[in-house]
């Protein structure tokens, strides 16, 4: 029993090391804390400044997901606390610290957020106005000392996301199109498994509502897609030459859109009635539910020749059946044979491009050697 969990454990524990993902992320956590905290060295301890605050501060807003918007929404971020210092120094020179002084700060930090140019940061010019207001205002070289706190994050921020391994999107997108063509391939095996038994309604209805999670996953995987061409603009890697015109990964996802269209027919026509094993006949019925299966299981496998092989045994029925005598269940059998060649005439070209430039890290937990063994 002790050893099940520990196999387990392992397994779970090496999945996530082996995930690029992952460590991706962990990257980017790890290169937030580097700039915040050099940030703060620097205003604090190598400048002396008397309120170093603003540092760190900055350079948590400028550090994003990637370098492009490091700069484009950065700058507004950094902007807008510029903006809030100037605007909590003005009010608190004029007013003090006073009710009156705070409901002003944040009235005009809200109705300043609001302007487009400043995308809509309302709340870091609110919160960042308050913190200056609140801890002092005394002169000129305070609002100095301040401007100059935010500078310094703002560069070492700036630095740290461009030059330490500038994040590039890739694997996360990738991985996201691999779950699409996995969920597809799960989906064609499980309705041939439930066509193998007694098909109910409540399964092809359920095939249906399966169809509209993909077509989730699918606007998820836009969105990866879109963000990792956007992770190669100003990208000083040379990996990301590949992603800022990634037209590939555009007509991959196009494809499996039509799979998951003609998926979505397929239920719909197998949910009618005249669309019952029992009424096709066994020589249809067997050869084509054993190539549906197939299909599912090549797909999710990302097995192109094993598609292309379905392929010619669908040509093959379909020759079979041209050469036989005309059945009242004609209809069905075209629906159901062209549905099942354009999936697999769609995921082909999905098959051979995986795995879409996704390696795994090579770390694992060592494996416990048994007891007594040399």
């Amino acid at each position: 029993m002790r050893a099940n969990v520990w196999e387990s454990w392992r397994e779970r524990v090496d999945d996530r090391l082996g995930d690029p993902i992952w460590w991706n992320d962990v990257l980017q956590l790890t290169k937030t804390v580097l700039a915040a905290v050099a940030a703060w060295v620097i205003a604090a301890s190598v400048l002396d400044l008397p309120q170093p605050f603003l540092a760190p501060w900055a350079a948590l807003l400028v550090v994003h997901a990637t370098v492009y918007r490091t700069f484009s929404k950065g700058m507004q971020q950094v902007a807008a606390t510029v903006v809030a210092v100037l605007l909590a120094t003005v009010v608190g020179e004029t007013l003090g610290l006073t009710t009156g002084a705070i409901t002003l700060l944040l009235v005009v930090a809200l109705v300043l957020g609001a302007v487009p140019w400043l995308g809509a940061e309302a709340t870091t010019i609110a919160a960042t106005g308050l913190v200056v207001l609140t801890t002092g205002f005394e002169d000129d070289v305070m609002l100095v000392a301040r401007l100059l706190d935010t500078a310094i994050g703002v560069a070492v921020g700036l630095l740290v996301n461009v030059l330490v391994w500038p994040p590039l999107r890739r694997h996360t997108a990738a991985k996201a199109l691999d779950r699409v063509d996995d969920g597809i391939g799960e989906l064609l095996a499980n309705m041939a498994g439930d066509l193998g038994d007694s098909c109910q309604d409540e399964e092809v209805t359920g095939w249906i509502d399966r169809t509209r999670d993909l077509d989730g996953d699918l606007d998820q995987a836009w969105a990866l897609v879109r963000q990792a061409e956007e992770s190669a603009r100003m990208n000083p890697r040379r990996s990301a030459r590949a992603m800022k015109n990634p037209r590939e990964w555009h007509g991959l996802l196009r494809r499996m859109e039509q799979a998951v269209a003609e998926t979505r027919s397929l239920a719909r026509t197998l949910g009618g009635k005249e669309a019952h094993r029992e009424a096709w006949g066994e020589s249809f019925a067997e050869q084509w539910i054993s190539m549906l299966g197939d299909t599912g299981r090549a797909t999710s496998a990302a097995d192109p020749d094993a598609l292309l092989d379905v392929r010619r045994r669908l040509e093959v029925l379909t020759e079979e059946l041209r050469s036989t005598e005309r059945s009242p269940e004609w209809p069905i059998y075209g629906a159901l044979i062209i549905n099942l060649r354009n999936i697999i005439d769609a995921m082909d070209r999905v098959a051979a491009a995986n795995p879409i430039g996704r390696s795994r890290v090579p770390i694992r937990v060592p494996v416990r050697r048994a007891a007594g063994s040399a």
